[in-house]
């Protein structure tokens, strides 16, 4: 990887911009669980415990982080934080489309 440079501790270039190696952590680790909670609510329709209000700050939250890398940072960490931001929305998709609770049935 010929465009990646060591400059320091932890300190890597790509282009003219850092990437933080705590950074890639945080958004691989953030990013682990999204397809899970995405791939549970497919399968099982129930969105009970699931916040729309909690999803869409964390949808905003990553936004922010696009934003940044865009303007003041600019790398390839960035796709983390749309492939991340695509699975929230995913899931608060799931939500509106799931929301509403399933009819009781009549036992006799």
């Amino acid at each position: 990887m010929s465009h990646l440079r060591y400059n320091g501790p932890s300190k890597y270039r790509v282009g003219f911009s850092a990437v933080s190696p705590f950074e890639i952590t945080m958004l691989l680790c953030f990013g682990a669980s999204w397809p899970f909670s995405v791939h549970r609510t497919w399968k099982t329709k129930n969105v009970v415990g699931k916040s729309p209000i909690f999803l869409s700050l964390v949808i905003i939250g990553y936004v922010a982080g696009i934003a940044h890398k865009l303007v003041y940072r600019p790398d390839a960490v960035v796709w983390l934080y749309v492939l991340n931001a695509v699975m929230v929305s995913a899931d608060l998709l799931l939500w509106f489309r799931y929301r509403k609770p399933k009819p009781a049935t009549a036992q006799s």
